[in-house]
């Protein structure tokens, strides 16, 4: 057993070995399992330092005037002999907020965190701009005017420093945070208007994730905002979103290619805008296209004669057209599930076609024992704010995230006993992940492999939703034949088979060899199913920068989204104001075998 030390008391120390200077001094100070993970504030990157020894490395990696100084503890906590503190500190370009997990007098987990540039604050309080001129010399352009001139110089007299392709809520809660921050930022998507990304999807489709852990930067929902968000009401908001962020934003507008000039350092990528080309030379290119590639549409003997429709699930357009209809769905996670419920609620027959198991976690279990404790109005009346939050799981390093997350995962096992009976007895293949830790690590570490309950796991147990399992081996003109032989007869078919890697969107924009040179985006690196590794530690090239320059990948959910995109804003405000960013432990490249 180590001396015993309030958090508080080890931020002391903390304090006095960092103003030494010395790596030892400051190393000695964390225990022998300890992490260090630094978002942004000393590394310019998304880093975890994994024990004393690569934490030295880090400290002795970074400038030195990257190291923290001025802690100040805001608050402190005990639990189970494990002592926490929120703290701020600076540096000598950022302040920022950190938490600190103390065991037996050492540190066990540090969260350093930016939040803000110190020589380029957001105009917030008492920054905020007039708004208006006064006196004899008005402008005789009104704000309207300025806005419409703005958005329309951009491939004209003006080039955006930030073109942001992909207009959902990744990329406009990216935008806003760079439009505080005063960075020319243009947000390009293919729909006609903000939020056609989520009105586009199938009639029955709502937010699975509940709406504490969805605000969008800056704007949280009002108080009266529903749990589970329907997808019309998401278009709306996101809309609406653009409009009072006064994002710029180029609707009807579909980036066709792209290539970066080292000599320049810029990209020149071509727009069709409304069916006129236009060319922009941007410093920076995000894409911002979700967590997901390009959708995965297997290739399958048969498929050209096939008579019925066939699509990817991204495209599914409800099921009101199939009432009467058998339609096989080809996957058995959160798309599958809501398109089959979608089918059945229509009049349609739905088939699911389970390939392998698959974690499924009722909604109302995932809130009360996963999310509740820092996402629900419990939360929020213990003084737990969605962006205090965000600090908090972020300060769990994705090592040891299974640790934290499996007795969660274990209760609602125990609970769900009877509701998990019921979809063994109907012949679902269940699995709460290759190690127990449930649907997040699932998620991060491969995206996919889970359902969030919202119904349609009871139509599948009382056999409303038929149920088969096994590996398609061909289509003929009216069924999916199975490789055992069974044949499903069909009138339509699903392919409810997921997306590929991000780094296939560069591919297509970009080309295959910056595709490459960036590697897969997403996973840690866990050698769990669909994750080999080696291990990173850290979410593969998101939000940070990646080995091809001047190139950036922003997607997750609607928490990820916002809380990371604070980050990724903070990288690119740098660089546009010619602070020297020199990025440690930039990752490798990976490829999936």
């Amino acid at each position: 057993m180590g001396e015993q030390l309030t958090a508080s008391e080890w931020l002391g120390r903390f304090s006095e070995a960092l103003a030494s200077g010395e790596v030892d001094r400051v190393t000695g100070l964390f225990g022998d399992e300890c992490y260090w993970r630094d978002l942004t504030s000393m590394t310019w990157n998304l880093h975890t330092a994994e024990g004393r020894e690569q934490i030295g490395a880090m400290l002795s990696g970074v400038e030195p005037g990257a190291w923290p100084t001025d802690l100040e503890t805001t608050s402190e906590s005990e639990a189970d002999g494990v002592h926490e503190a929120w703290f701020t500190f600076g540096n000598a370009t950022f302040t920022g907020k950190g938490l600190v997990r103390v065991r037996d007098g050492r540190a066990w987990t540090l969260l350093t965190s930016a939040q803000a540039l110190r020589d380029h604050p957001e105009p917030s309080g008492v920054r905020r701009p007039r708004g208006a001129e006064h006196g004899v010399n008005v402008s005789t352009e009104n704000w309207l005017d300025k806005r419409q001139q703005q958005v329309e110089s951009y491939g004209v007299d003006a080039e955006p420093y930030v073109l942001v392709v992909g207009g959902g809520q990744g990329g406009i809660g990216l935008a806003a945070r760079l439009k505080r921050l005063g960075v020319p930022t243009l947000v390009i998507d293919r729909y006609p208007r903000p939020g056609d990304q989520w009105r586009s999807r199938y009639h029955s489709l709502c937010l699975h994730d509940p709406v504490w852990y969805d605000h969008m930067p800056y704007l949280p929902f009002p108080d009266h905002w529903p749990v589970f968000t329907p997808k019309d009401k998401m278009g709306d908001w996101l809309e609406s979103y653009v409009s009072v962020m006064e994002l710029d934003y180029w609707t009807s507008s579909e980036a066709t290619s792209a290539s970066f000039d080292e000599a320049t350092g810029a990209w020149t990528v071509h727009v069709s805008r409304e069916g006129r080309e236009v060319v922009l030379h941007p410093a920076q290119l995000v894409l911002a296209t979700g967590m997901s590639g390009i959708p995965n549409v297997p290739t399958l003997p048969g498929q050209d004669v096939f008579s019925g429709d066939q699509h990817h699930s991204s495209k599914h357009p409800g099921g009101a057209r199939y009432a009467g209809k058998k339609v096989v769905v080809v996957g058995s996670n959160n798309s599958a599930h809501d398109i089959c419920a979608d089918l059945w609620q229509n009049g349609a027959e739905p088939i699911m076609l389970q390939r392998s198991s698959t974690h499924i976690v009722r909604s109302e279990s995932l809130m009360d024992k996963v999310l509740g404790p820092l996402y629900s109005e419990e939360a929020v009346a213990n003084g737990i704010d969605h962006d205090t939050a965000d600090l908090v799981f972020a300060s769990i390093p994705y090592k040891i995230l299974a640790d934290f997350q499996r007795p969660a995962f274990d209760a609602i096992r125990e609970q769900d006993a009877d509701f998990y009976a019921a979809l063994e007895s109907a012949g679902f293949d269940l699995d709460f992940g290759d190690d127990d830790s449930g649907l997040f690590l699932k998620y991060l570490r491969r995206g996919s492999g889970y359902y969030i309950d919202i119904g349609a796991s009871e139509l599948i147990a009382k056999g409303a939703i038929r149920l088969v399992r096994g590996q398609v081996d061909h289509l003929t003109e009216h069924a999916v034949v199975l490789t055992d032989g069974t044949e499903l007869e069909a009138d339509a078919v699903v392919y409810a088979t997921g997306y590929g890697s991000m780094n296939g969107w560069a591919a297509r924009l970009i080309s295959q060899d910056v595709a490459d040179t960036v590697g897969k985006c997403w996973g840690l690196g866990s050698d769990t199913t669909k994750d080999p590794g080696p291990w990173e530690g850290e979410l593969r090239n998101m939000w940070k920068p990646t080995r091809q320059d001047n190139l950036w990948f922003h997607g997750g959910n609607l928490h990820q989204s916002r809380h990371y995109s604070r980050y990724l804003a903070l990288q690119l405000k740098a660089r546009l104001e010619g602070i020297a960013t020199p990025v440690y432990a930039l990752a490798e490249t990976h490829h999936l075998a």
